[in-house]
């Protein structure tokens, strides 16, 4: 029976065929058309009439690549090789995308995101389950306590949105029909500009905060030697780091109260009475980051009192060595429902993943000394410290980070401005990203021509060291070597500058399309052009807008 037939149409995952299906004698209604994604770190080999590598596609209305050709191929070839030396790779360079898929404060609410957390050290991890993925090339989290968004390279738009949607269901619980309701969905320019104006505070909920940033970097650093974390998406979160930077050097767009933490503090001034404000007892369970920036906010606003609850003791010494003329009380936590009856109001950022403080617990304390007569929790940790339900008694006010939008409220008028200017940044810096991609697609052409001048260098530079004999010395030979390898360098270095589409690029399209057909005509490089021509049109024609 054709395979054509026996697949009925376009397959995913593993297939393991007959032999006489694929043997080259077989006859066949179409052509077949193999596609593989590059499994990164494993070798696939095909051999005629015996194994059939994993997440294999197959297009019976294609007219490439046949499978007596592929049983044909050499002996050990690996998924990744094959691709690079057939136009199958066409369909990974022209169906490709970079996609963002989350959740964040602007479309979810507090516990569906919490939910859905991925702690830092889980983040590699995370990425390995993704590009396990079969149309998932390339990952990135980005799990903070106001967003957890997920990034990647995708071969196929719909199918890769709908594995990474069904992972984030399986990991969270949550169905995917609730999380369709609340995700955030956006491909390629509409990606990029979404991670640059995270990275630059405008997407945040206190406009132009600045930790956003430092979590942004942690990305990076997280990802660097994971498998996955590779060129593109390094590159994204890369040059997310510079727009970030930029926009806020350039804009001044973090004066003010610029994090979830000061404005956290924000809010307690404007719900605690002002006579109340100077005396009330405070307590702040966690010296984390986040701890340590909510101290600081605190002694900023005139707090020079403090008890602090912390796992363990050193944190806290070193708050006390750094932060001068403050008395910074530390507590363990086993003495933390101690410390609540004596405190007012409670900041609560620890990494815990369940609630630390139970109604039932709550409803024991003693009445706040304030005259709001009500002590306020400040629960600014994802997933949430306190328990919601804490909420229900008539002797507390809780507050989360969805509550802090009255803070931010009162302070976004005074920056549509700084907003604006910064959206001009974040649209030049779209245009050098998406140039910098676009040179991506020059790199086989270069690698082609690179390896024909090598092979033309290496065969000359053969006969010349057979026509001097074998009793030349070996210092001769290393200057003999290094003398062809600056001239083929040399000669190669203009015609490469030329291939190159970079942001400084200001030649035409005309001109760019004839310097590459120009290079793989002469040199019969046989490089497919047709994907790169589109994407050096679409640049020129954003740059003339």
């Amino acid at each position: 029976m054709p395979m054509a037939a026996a697949v009925g149409g376009l397959t995913t995952g593993f297939a393991r065929p007959s032999v006489e299906s694929i043997a080259p004698s077989t006859s066949y209604a179409a052509p077949v058309r193999v596609f593989f994604k590059p499994l990164k770190g494993r070798r696939v080999v095909l051999r005629r009439g015996g194994y059939w590598g994993p997440r294999c596609e197959i297009d019976p209305n294609s007219n490439s690549v046949r499978s007596d050709q592929i049983g044909s191929s050499a002996p050990g070839l690996s998924a990744l090789e094959l691709l690079k030396t057939s136009s199958v790779d066409r369909y990974t360079r022209e169906r490709s995308s970079i996609m963002v898929i989350g959740l964040n404060v602007h479309t979810a609410p507090v516990e569906l995101r919490e939910k859905l957390a991925i702690p830092e050290a889980q983040w590699p991890h995370a990425i390995g389950e993704l590009c396990a993925l079969n149309h998932i090339e390339e990952a990135a989290v980005l799990s903070t306590c106001n967003r957890i968004e997920i990034y990647v390279v995708a071969l196929s738009q719909h199918r890769g949105v709908k594995e990474v949607t069904e992972w984030m269901s399986k990991r969270s619980g949550i169905s995917v029909s609730e999380l369709c309701k609340h995700r955030v969905l956006l491909y390629n320019n509409d990606a990029t500009q979404h991670l640059f104006e995270v990275s630059a505070g405008l997407d945040s909920l206190v406009l132009g905060e600045g930790q956003i940033l430092a979590q942004v970097k942690h990305v990076v650093k997280t990802g660097q030697g994971v498998a996955g974390f590779d060129r593109k998406i390094s590159g994204l979160f890369k040059h997310a780091i510079s727009v970030g930077k930029r926009v806020r050097t350039e804009t001044n767009i973090s004066s003010g109260s610029v994090s979830v933490s000061s404005a956290a503090v924000e809010l307690v001034q404007k719900k605690l009475p002002e006579s109340s404000y100077a005396t009330a007892e405070v307590m702040v369970v966690g010296a984390g980051k986040m701890g340590k920036l909510v101290i600081k906010h605190l002694i900023a606003k005139g707090c020079r009192k403090m008890v602090v609850v912390n796992r363990t003791q050193d944190s806290v010494d070193a708050l006390n060595m750094e932060l001068k003329d403050v008395e910074i009380i530390y507590k363990p936590l086993s003495e933390m429902l101690a410390c609540a009856a004596e405190a007012d109001v409670i900041f609560t950022c620890t990494a815990s993943k369940t609630p630390l403080f139970m109604k039932e617990h709550v409803a024991k304390l003693p009445l706040a000394r304030t005259d709001l007569g009500r002590r306020l929790f400040l629960d600014i940790s994802v997933p949430r410290n306190v328990e919601p339900c804490v909420s229900d008694l008539e002797t507390v006010s809780v507050f989360n980070v969805d509550d802090l939008k009255e803070v931010v409220a009162a302070n976004k008028e005074d920056r549509l401005q700084k907003v604006q200017e910064a959206q001009s940044i974040i649209a030049e810096e779209i245009r050098k990203f998406e140039a910098w991609k676009d040179s991506l697609e020059t790199v086989p052409t270069i690698k082609k021509f690179r390896a024909y001048v090598e092979r033309i260098r290496a065969s000359e530079l053969d006969k010349c060291l057979s026509k001097m004999g074998e009793e030349i010395p070996t210092k001769k030979k290393v200057a003999v070597n290094d003398l062809s390898l600056g001239i083929a360098n040399k000669l190669l270095h203009g015609p490469i500058q030329h291939l190159r589409c970079d942001s400084n690029d200001s030649r035409t399209l005309d001109e760019i399309l004839e310097n590459m057909h120009a290079i793989n005509r002469m040199f019969d490089l046989d490089t497919d052009l047709s994907v790169l021509e589109e994407k050096i049109r679409a640049k020129v024609e954003r740059g003339q807008k």
